[in-house]
């Protein structure tokens, strides 16, 4: 009778493992690539809400998150401290997916005048201008967050 190899009497027993542990690292990867995304957007959007000029309140208000398609409409909605606007981001980009596009637009008619500067005194140099050039280290900062 041959004698069994060694390998086999010291790893025969074993199932698997190195096929889970891989499937489970694919799963975090995953995870932490949907996660670093979503803040990525968050950030983005908490930006460009926070640094819109307030009169009333509406152009703050009609900040909108979308996936697939950019809104083509404006909202009558009022948020001058953009509290509620940002909350209502945080929540729609909570089920954001990597590889969806995601929009986040304001349709007011007024909304590209006030980025190129007709607010003097508030956005003087514009909202997403400003987010944009800090976007590399929105990401960076992101990718830091989510490490695996």
């Amino acid at each position: 009778m041959a004698k069994p190899h060694h390998m086999t009497s010291r790893y025969g027993g074993l199932q698997g493992g190195f096929a889970e542990s891989l499937a489970q690292f694919a799963e975090q990867a995953k995870e932490a690539i949907d996660d670093l995304f979503r803040e990525v957007v968050i950030e983005i959007g908490t930006s460009v809400i926070r640094l819109s000029p307030v009169d009333t309140g509406r152009f703050k208000g009609n900040w909108q998150f979308t996936v697939g398609a950019p809104s083509s409409q404006s909202l009558d909605t009022f948020d001058k401290s953009g509290h509620e606007t940002i909350a209502a981001l945080v929540a729609e980009v909570s089920k954001l997916e990597a590889g969806q596009v995601a929009y986040i637009v304001n349709n007011l008619v007024y909304a590209i005048p006030l980025e190129y500067g007709h607010s003097q005194k508030k956005a003087p140099a514009g909202m997403v201008q400003i987010t944009l050039a800090r976007f590399q280290q929105i990401v960076e900062e992101a990718i830091r967050n989510n490490q695996v």
